[in-house]
């Protein structure tokens, strides 16, 4: 509500300013009756577009992760909910299911790590509106098609995934384009919360599979969530724009402010040389992307494997599971606000200086998750285990205000932190698909925590060593091939500002 208030109050206080310096006069505009549309700005609505897009976008690519354990049911489940579905995953009888689970689930970022490049280009070419619009149907028919190619054969299920994982992929940087053209840096930081939308999407996923799947059966779970991104992708195909002069119902006022704060800064951005062969040399660079692989590899283990762990060991009901599944990540929701906001008061009050401010926080989101997912696999005591899960989960978001705001801190000059950005994301993001595998093959029999604890040791000795690799290497001093870019001092400092609050609360999971 408080970035919805600011957003409609920058507007309206710029709309006053220009009434006393521009010749021409809103009189007219004024007098006639406005409709209600009129009242609520342009941004604020792409900022609900931004939200619910990545919240629906991580339902479809989330909702396999759960719904797997019903599809391929072990035979020593206690869940009676599969009852309600006649329908199985087709596995031939020589395959090994746990290696078919692992290869299903990491198929879907097989694709989505080349695909961010792709989307650039694509953006570039065709627009936001139709990179983002188009990627989310495919992901959405995607999903519509599930219950159908299960029942052929799970390869079938395996290139419909990697489909999604492209597309998928695609979303990332089509979004980045759009926030270039229609929010001004003061706004950005807060604008940049709507991608935040991805963590809500991951705890509201798991709670509504265990309903559905205890309901009605594990099908409906693709149903409900493509009819969704139909809908979604509907209500963007009308309300979204690439550019504000696009946009046929935004005022005369709220044009020229994005105009006046974003134009300059879109021209000038084309003339940054990103300087590749040093970043590819740079340790500092490479401290991010190696402690970064760490975190995902721990962050998937409870992501993806999570729903399985706690179906096969703890032998949870589907609604009991999609509850204790989902809730973690509703509440790294606000960590991850909690941690920047504490981050930010560090450095304002001189307490630590930037460069052990980053690698405090990077410690919290590794060395933390890492005990405690290796103490996981030795704890008899459900109550103990979830609140240790729980907090693990929560401590993961500390990089936000870690190793992930190092990024604009090393290359503050405009374009060149998301050059490091894309290079980090690059590596890390292929922990999305090892860790899985590397549970599949670990884990061939599900209901042995023995082998869990081998996944759980593997992931925490992952997590510490690349922290180590971090504390060694990483800093906070701006690098020296990090050109400046041209234009205005104070402007290029207050750029500088604005989108080190933007990567603070950017999320990164890769995301």
């Amino acid at each position: 509500m408080y970035i919805c208030i600011q957003i409609f109050h920058k507007t309206k206080m710029y709309s006053a300013v220009k009434s006393r310096s521009v010749t021409y006069s809103f009189s007219q505009q004024e007098n006639a009756p406005k409709k209600i549309g009129d009242k609520i700005p342009a941004r604020l609505v792409l900022y609900f577009l931004s939200w619910s897009g990545f919240l629906v976008s991580f339902m479809m690519r989330n909702d396999m992760n759960f719904a797997l354990v019903a599809m391929i049911p072990n035979d020593n489940s206690t869940n009676s909910e599969i009852n309600n579905s006649s329908l199985t995953l087709s596995v031939g009888p020589g395959d090994s299911t746990s290696i078919v689970k692992s290869v299903i689930i990491s198929s879907f970022y097989w694709c989505y790590v080349i695909s961010q490049v792709v989307g650039g280009i694509a953006t570039q070419a065709f627009g936001t509106k139709s990179v983002f619009g188009w990627s989310q149907l495919a992901t959405a028919l995607c999903s519509l098609l599930m219950p159908m190619a299960a029942q052929l054969h799970f390869g079938i299920v395996i290139v419909l995934r990697s489909v999604q994982g492209f597309a998928s992929g695609l979303t990332w940087p089509a979004m980045y384009a759009l926030v270039g053209y229609w929010i001004p840096l003061s706004e950005r930081s807060r604008f940049m919360s709507s991608f935040q939308g991805f963590s809500i999407g991951i705890g509201l996923t798991y709670p509504l599979c265990g309903f559905l799947i205890s309901e009605f059966g594990w099908c409906y779970v693709f149903y409900t969530t493509g009819l969704l991104g139909i809908v979604w992708c509907i209500t963007w195909y009308f309300l979204a724009f690439n550019t504000p002069r696009e946009h046929p119902r935004i005022t005369q006022e709220e044009l020229n402010y994005i105009e006046h704060n974003v134009g300059k800064e879109v021209q000038k951005s084309v003339s940054v040389k990103v300087p590749w062969l040093q970043i590819f040399k740079s340790l500092p660079a490479w401290a991010i992307a190696i402690t970064t692989f760490g975190r995902i590899f721990v962050h998937y283990i409870f992501i993806v494997c999570g729903p399985t762990f706690m179906n096969h060991i703890l032998k949870f009901e589907f609604g009991t599971n999609g509850f204790l599944s989902g809730m973690p990540f509703i509440c790294s929701y606000i960590s991850s606000v909690l941690f920047c906001y504490v981050a930010d008061k560090l450095l304002l009050h001189n307490v630590l200086c930037l460069t052990n401010v980053r690698k405090l926080f990077t410690a919290l989101s590794q060395i933390i998750p890492g005990l405690l997912i290796y103490c996981i696999g030795y704890i008899s005591n459900i109550y103990l285990l979830i609140t240790l899960w729980f907090i693990a989960v929560i401590f993961i978001t500390a990089s936000y205000a870690g190793a992930m705001a190092n990024i604009i801190d090393i290359a503050p000059n405009y374009g060149h932190s998301a050059a490091v950005l894309a290079f980090c994301q690059t590596i890390h993001m292929s922990a999305s698909f090892i860790s899985p595998l590397m549970t599949g093959f670990l884990v061939t029999q599900e209901d042995s925590i023995e082998q869990w604890r081998n996944v759980f040791e593997l992931a925490a000795i992952v997590s510490v060593f690349t922290y180590v690799v971090y504390q060694i290497f990483a800093t906070a001093e701006i690098q020296p091939w990090n050109i400046k870019r041209p234009g205005n001092l104070n402007e290029n400092n207050e750029s500088i500002r604005n989108v080190d609050e933007s990567i603070s609360t950017l999320p990164m999971e890769m995301k």
